[in-house]
């Protein structure tokens, strides 16, 4: 797929690297360009380019920016190429001590950036998993990957976001519809705590199990 990762920081360094490893062709842009070049001559191949026109002619844009900035990010790359555009939004709304939500009950940061860029197809994924899971990939040994759930309103869309996942080596699990986003962030603000509060590390991830 012809992807485009807006961020060059930890999310976005990892998706670069794990979608450059599965071969897919990958551009980056962030509001320091200075970054997103310098993270882009790590992988031959990927291309640092401006903002203003970086989502034209490519299927999937994924929003790895903090989730205050996600709207503007957006905006920044042009909202005509965003039009039918599949939108990747991984983002967070965490308060600044990382420990809390700023959304919640009635909305969520995915169903806002849905409304502010109504003509782009939004795909809540990703947003359960540590920068340092994605980096380190899927598989955590003894026939264990970790998880991606996938929310979203349009099924074309999240059969690609879908695919795209499994690309990388995930598993995958239908998270049903784009309002089901607020119960993923407040999922991730529990593996954060996980992680954080508790001690526990960033080498973990939340996943579903059924019995076959």
């Amino acid at each position: 797929m012809k992807t485009l990762v807006i961020g060059a920081g930890n999310m976005g360094s990892a998706f670069v690297k794990q979608l450059h490893a599965a071969g897919h062709a990958v551009r980056v842009t962030a509001r320091q360009a200075d970054k997103a070049a310098a993270l882009a001559a790590q992988y031959p191949g990927v291309s640092a380019v401006a903002p203003a026109g970086a989502a034209d002619g490519v299927d999937v844009v994924i929003v790895a920016t903090a989730s205050s900035d996600a709207v503007a990010a957006l905006r920044g790359v042009g909202v005509g190429g965003l039009d039918g555009k599949v939108v990747i939004d991984i983002t967070n709304p965490l308060t600044a001590d990382y420990m809390g939500l700023t959304l919640g009950f009635n909305t969520s940061a995915a169903e806002e950036i849905a409304r502010a860029v109504p003509q782009a197809q939004v795909v809540k994924a990703f947003n359960t998993l540590f920068a340092q899971v994605l980096a380190a990939g899927a598989d955590f040994g003894q026939g264990r990957q970790a998880s991606v759930f996938v929310a979203a309103d349009d099924a074309s869309a999240k059969s690609t976001v879908t695919t795209l996942a499994q690309s990388l080596g995930f598993a995958t699990v239908d998270a049903g519809g784009l309002k089901n986003a607020r119960y993923l962030e407040p999922l991730a603000g529990l593996n954060i705590y996980l992680g954080y509060g508790a001690g526990l590390g960033t080498a973990i991830a939340p996943t579903w199990i059924h019995r076959a």
